[in-house]
C-alpha cells in the first residue's frame, strides 16, 4: 500500500524556470511560500503559461509528484521527480531555548575577537588562555 501525501496552497504562485527541468514557484503573500521543482515534464513550459497558477495542488507519490492548478482560466498538471516546499515560519526561533548574551558576555566576546583580527592575535589569546588555566 503507497501512501500519498496531498497539499493545497491558494494564491497565486509566479513560475520560475531556472534551466534543465528545475521549476521555482513562488508566492510572495500573504504568507511566502516557495515550491522547487526537479526534473518536471518537458511540457511544464505550455502548462504553466506566462501568468500566475492559482490554488496550488501537490501531491507526492512514491516515484513522481504531481502539481494540479489553474493557469490562464484553464485546469492544468505536471508531473516532476520530486517537490520541496518551503515555508518561513515567522517567530520560529521565539520558542526555543537559546541562550541569551547578557552585555557583559557580549563584551569579552567582542574583545576576543579583536584580538583574534590583529596579526598574531590568535597566538597571543592561546597565551592568554594557558595562562589563566595555570
Amino acid at each position: 500500500m503507497s501512501v500519498r501525501l496531498r497539499r493545497n496552497f491558494s494564491g497565486a504562485f509566479l513560475p520560475q524556470d531556472r534551466g534543465h527541468g528545475a521549476w521555482q514557484l513562488a508566492r510572495p503573500a500573504p504568507h511566502e511560500i516557495n515550491v522547487f521543482l526537479r526534473d518536471a515534464e518537458r511540457g511544464a513550459q505550455q502548462s504553466f503559461g506566462t501568468g500566475p497558477l492559482i490554488d496550488l495542488g501537490i501531491e507526492w507519490h512514491a516515484e513522481k509528484v504531481l502539481l494540479t492548478f489553474i493557469s490562464g482560466e484553464r485546469v492544468a498538471s505536471v508531473e516532476a521527480a520530486s517537490a520541496i516546499v518551503h515555508e518561513p515560519l515567522e517567530r520560529l526561533y521565539e520558542s526555543l531555548p537559546l541562550v541569551s548574551i547578557d552585555a557583559n558576555a557580549r563584551r569579552f566576546w567582542r574583545r576576543v575577537f579583536r584580538l583574534v583580527r590583529i596579526p598574531g592575535g590568535r597566538y597571543l589569546l592561546k597565551l592568554l588562555a594557558r595562562s589563566r588555566r595555570h
